[in-house]
């Protein structure tokens, strides 16, 4: 199709589909178009399933409400899922490895009732993590530790709100001096040290002395950068760092862990008292960092926590992060221990009615419903202001019993400048950044998840609950569904008609939680043996039929046999779409920057929605009359990715399956809009680490002993080597040769 031919083709869909009411993201992916085989349709031409995927897709400015569980017990399961979520989302899941800090400490300044020293230290190797230390002036045993992060203050920690803002903030009464004032920052570093607390004020990636990944590529990225999507050396951003799970938010909670990895160390630190505290993205980090890491005894996330906004920054945001939960979710994780939080005229302004009250509910279940506090201080714009250090200040010396007098009242101190604070001088030279670093940084961080990974490859019959806990684990979260019980689906017949040998019947396969619907076909052989094979082609339903509607041979071939064949249009497959057409890129997000947490982070990505419709699919043939049903499956010219997902998914109830995968490996989609584009996909052995989850007997075509490692030494390691088979015929022969296989008895 020409350019121009398709640009007019696009704009009567656009238009087309307003009249209908579906999506306007949807209407602006670019469609490329394609003549398929003529299968039955279940829909009137022109109307389009009924299915919530196609309305707007969430974003960070979206509605997040948190509803508490009914018990404990429940909390405590989906408490662990939502754990994990935040951990593969950030490219922890596993945790990498935890290398020598070598700290450096230098610096010291006098002040008056506390010192501050300069500090940094390596994250991953060569990767510096920058602050400044503020101690007591006098110690007496180990005292509480606090992590600062700053959060999006113009130049971070050096922040300098200047003389005339500082003015209006006084007379407001949102600000008693005027150094704490122009930098609450470190106004209040200086008090908790002050009250007895050793503080580390460390910076965000891009801000102050942190500046190996530039301040633009950390928080202002709008625009992918073809010179850094590589299939080696690739940059953040990129289509390669998405699908390994690599993101700035992803280093900033591992600097944050490792933050306190540092507090810890120090001598004089307390290990049981640990609290972090920062608003705005300082609040981000605090409340993943409380979530993820059980060390922090305390925390007061500020104005952050809230069922509106999530998060505007690139660093804020993350593929997979935020789907089916939301902030004040994630500050349920801290839940019983101590957690305050402020409110103020920004996205927050309503958690006193939405949000707070649920997560009080869940401390009430704990039965410490006075271990978490809403200010709502909702007279004030976005601050930490002294108002909201003041109750701050109170919550840690309640919950670290300090022992002071109430209300803490925050003194006067002397504001220091950047020169005085920054940790860089000609004796600490600041390290090099930049393009090279960046991709030297990734491709670290790959090395390291690959090596932990490549240990866990089972060997034996007893490596592989890790291996299904760490790997399946992930891929749960990844893919972000697992099978649906019976209860969840439910067809709707919308005709059928009598072939030779067999009944096609057409209707709606509902996923009810979802909302979610299907134009399925069903071919059921008039002599049935309990069988129902389900198959999955880049075609849709229609890759069951040939040009002149009839099952193509190989279907034939099975319904011969005896067995059933469902096949179905999946997410933007055929009725979903026009006819003629296919979707060659995603709906997106209004957000114009080109980063793939903003649409990834909020929504399940097409890949990912076909994947759920292949186990909705599973969980509808398991439930075919008369009685249990053995499946099987099949994914061939171009459904084999779909079905190696969902066959890691399927647990037993899949009995036999036959997979073509092309050789497709997610570690070559090099566009983040691309249908096959899935974040994290690369990361736990690509496909392959897909098929050595399988439960059943399994038929790979498009790979090699070689390629399909991973499988073949799982199978091998469960005695299951007799259960696989790899088959390395002609190409043109493969989708004969699934079919014969899976017609044996």
């Amino acid at each position: 199709m020409s350019r121009r031919l398709s640009m007019l083709c696009d704009r009567a869909w656009v238009r087309c589909l307003w009249k209908l009411g579906i999506s306007g993201m949807l209407a602006l992916a670019v469609l490329a178009g394609t003549a398929g085989a003529a299968g039955p349709r279940v829909l009137p031409e022109g109307r389009f399933p009924e299915d919530n995927r196609l309305k707007p897709l969430k974003d960070l400015d979206g509605y997040f409400p948190f509803e508490p569980p009914a018990d404990l017990d429940a909390w405590k399961e989906r408490a662990a899922k939502v754990r994990r979520q935040i951990l593969v989302s950030q490219g922890l899941w596993p945790m990498p490895t935890k290398t020598p800090l070598n700290a450096v400490i230098h610096g010291r300044i006098e002040q008056s009732g506390y010192t501050i020293e300069k500090v940094y230290f390596e994250s991953f190797p060569g990767f510096y993590v920058t602050g400044n230390l503020y101690r007591p002036a006098s110690v007496s045993g180990r005292v509480p530790g606090v992590l600062c992060p700053h959060g999006h203050w113009s130049n971070g920690r050096f922040h300098d709100a200047g003389e005339a803002a500082v003015l209006r903030e006084i007379v407001q009464g949102a600000e008693r001096f005027e150094d704490g004032g122009r930098s609450p920052l470190q106004a209040r570093c200086v008090q908790l040290a002050k009250m007895g607390c050793v503080v580390f004020h460390y910076d965000m990636i891009g801000y102050a002395d942190s500046q190996q990944v530039s301040f633009e590529i950390a928080h202002r990225f709008a625009k992918q950068r073809p010179e850094m999507n590589r299939a080696e050396g690739w940059g953040l951003y990129s289509p390669q760092a998405e699908s390994n799970l690599q993101s700035v938010m992803g280093l900033q909670t591992w600097n944050s862990i490792r933050a306190l990895d540092f507090l810890e160390s120090l001598p004089d630190v307390d290990p049981q008292r640990l609290a972090a505290t920062g608003a705005s993205g300082g609040g981000t980090q605090t409340f993943l960092l409380a979530a993820v890491d059980p060390r922090l005894a305390v925390s007061f996330p500020a104005v952050m926590v809230s069922t509106a906004m999530q998060g505007g920054c690139t660093c804020e945001n993350a593929c997979l992060l935020r789907i089916g939960t939301g902030n004040v979710e994630f500050a349920g994780l801290f839940a019983p221990k101590p957690q305050a939080l402020t409110g103020a005229d920004d996205w927050t302004r309503e958690m006193e009615t939405k949000g707070f009250p649920q997560l009080k509910q869940l401390y009430e279940k704990f039965g410490a419903a006075d271990h978490v506090r809403l200010h709502p201080f909702v007279w004030f714009p976005h601050n930490y202001n002294y108002v909201s250090r003041a109750a701050m200040y109170d919550w840690l010396n309640r919950h670290f019993k300090l022992g002071l007098p109430t209300p803490v009242v925050e003194g006067a101190y002397q504001r220091l400048t950047a020169e005085s604070l920054t940790v860089w001088n000609q004796d600490h030279p600041q390290p090099q950044g930049g393009e090279s670093f960046e991709r030297d940084l990734l491709r670290a961080w790959k090395a390291d998840s690959d090596r932990q990974l490549a240990a866990l490859r089972p060997q034996q019959s007893d490596d592989w609950s890790r291996f299904e806990e760490l790997v399946g684990g992930a891929v749960r979260e990844v893919i972000g569904r697992e099978l649906p019980g019976p209860e969840a689906v439910r067809f709707e017949k919308t005709g059928q008609t009598d072939r030779e040998g067999y009944v096609q019947t057409v209707g709606l396969l509902r996923h009810l939680p979802a909302g979610e619907e299907l134009p399925v076909v069903l071919l059921e052989p008039k002599q049935q043996r309990g069988r129902v094979a389900v198959w999955l082609s880049g075609d849709g339903k229609s890759g069951l039929f040939d040009e002149s509607g009839q099952a193509r041979p190989a279907v034939a071939s099975l319904l011969e046999a005896g067995v059933a064949v469902i096949g179905a249009d999946l997410l933007y497959q055929g009725e979903f779409l026009p006819s003629g057409e296919a979707l060659d890129k995603t709906p997106r997000v209004k957000n114009p920057r080109e980063s793939a947490a903003y649409t990834f982070g909020y929504n399940h990505t097409v890949f990912a929605g076909r994947v759920h419709d292949a186990l909705t699919l599973v969980a509808f043939a398991r439930q075919r009359e008369p009685g249990p049903q053995q499946v099987e499956l099949i994914g061939v010219n171009g459904g084999g990715a779909w079905a190696a997902a969902a066959l890691a998914l399927a647990g037993d109830a899949v009995s036999r399956a036959a997979i073509d995968t092309q050789g497709f490996r997610f570690a070559a989609v090099d566009d983040i809009h691309s249908p096959n584009f899935l974040p994290g996909g690369a990361k736990y052995f690509d496909l392959p680490g897909l098929l050595a989850l399988a439960h059943c007997r399994l038929w790979i075509a498009g790979e090699t002993e070689s390629t399909a490692a991973v499988a073949v030494e799982t199978y091998r390691a469960l005695d299951r080597s007799d259960r696989l088979t790899i088959y390395d015929g002609p190409r043109d022969k493969a989708v004969e040769e699934a079919v014969r296989w899976l017609r044996q008895d």
